[in-house]
């Protein structure tokens, strides 16, 4: 497969000379009134949307050397016209590649800064805590910059392994400072306070001051949607603080629970809008129980119909596998649903309890 996929690129950039050569060959071996010799521009126009400068501007020569070659076997074909055709095709091809190159390191720029940025807020995550199995899974909808409002976190801490994940309302770069905030403080947070509820209040108070000092643009304030989940190291438990967040998915021997909250919690940044009603809800979670957690993008991925992805029913027809496997299949079988289209970003992790 790779070696099939090296052999079509190498033959797409090869084919201004392609080109030259097939334009060449009718030139020569037809009458001059059919004037194949007029389409030689287009070998240099072509190259500059593939090649550097100097090989376009010595594509854009072969090609005028060509053109006077041809005037020598037919005299009456016109070869003025067509050579100051090549010469000014060339020349606009020859600027349009170095327009093109420009944007090009512009651009591989711009992906690095994401990716740091994206080490910043999404940092690598280790696959194993202590009888924890944890993988993850993020998909950015904007492509270019690879990275948007989509955060999540684990950390490992003497109360258990915690984990975060959440949504900032909107995208892109302009939600990845928010983002930031709310994962930076989620990780000193999560060593520092003994109580859930603790932690979602830093987790407030750190998205409240950055929105303060960034205000977001336009009307809609800035706010995000987090879960928080508490699995201690020696109980077959597992403790959530819902902020607004879908419900997490618990797969246990086939059987799917989604792990609704008894009450909700407010959202990160509207605490002291609604009010600072936590609520953490206990859920059994022993060995072989594996848990999805998952930012919306992937409830609300549509099909071409518009119809939402099945998430639930997806997971109930999972069998027991590990975490890496079971986001593995769900990152294929998004992308087949949506044609490789999504509209918003995906951030997901799977947790597995080993057995003891």
């Amino acid at each position: 497969m790779l070696r099939r996929r090296y052999g079509r690129g190498r033959l797409v950039r090869l084919s201004p000379v392609i080109l030259t050569v097939v334009i060449a060959s009718l030139a020569y071996s037809t009458p001059p009134d059919m004037a194949f010799s007029r389409l030689l521009p287009a070998a240099p126009a072509l190259a500059a949307a593939m090649w550097p400068v100097l090989p376009t501007v010595l594509l854009g020569t072969v090609c005028l050397i060509l053109m006077i070659g041809l005037s020598l076997v037919f005299p009456d074909l016109g070869t003025w016209w067509t050579a100051a055709g090549i010469i000014a095709v060339t020349v606009a091809a020859a600027y349009g590649s170095h327009v093109r190159l420009q944007r090009e390191r512009t651009l591989f720029h711009v992906r690095l800064v994401a990716d740091a940025a994206q080490q910043v807020v999404l940092s690598p995550i280790p696959r194993s805590f202590d009888n924890v199995d944890v993988e993850s899974l993020y998909l950015a909808a904007a492509a270019e910059a690879r990275i948007g409002g989509d955060f999540y976190e684990v950390v490992d801490t003497p109360y258990g392994v915690r984990l975060l994940i959440g949504d900032v309302r909107g995208k892109g770069l302009p939600a990845v400072g928010a983002a930031a905030a709310i994962v930076n403080a989620f990780r000193e947070a999560a060593y520092g306070e003994g109580e859930l509820v603790d932690v979602a209040r830093r987790l407030d108070a750190s998205s409240t001051r950055y929105n303060a000092a960034f205000p977001p643009e336009g009307p809609m304030e800035r706010f995000a949607t987090a879960l928080l989940v508490e699995i201690p190291h020696e109980q077959r438990r597992i403790d959530i603080l819902n902020c607004g967040h879908p419900p997490p998915l618990l797969l246990n021997g086939g059987r799917l629970r989604v792990l609704e909250s008894a009450a909700p919690s407010p959202l990160l940044s509207l605490a002291e809008l609604i009010g600072e009603h936590y609520t953490v809800d206990t859920f059994d979670f022993g060995p072989g129980d594996l848990l999805l957690v998952y930012t919306d993008g992937i409830a609300e991925a549509r099909a071409r119909d518009g119809e939402f992805f099945p998430l639930t029913a997806w997971m109930r027809g999972q069998p027991p596998t590990p975490p890496r496997e079971l986001l593995a299949a769900l990152h294929r079988d998004l992308l087949r649903y949506t044609r490789g289209r999504l509209d918003d970003d995906i951030a997901a992790l799977a947790v597995r309890r080993r057995e003891p």
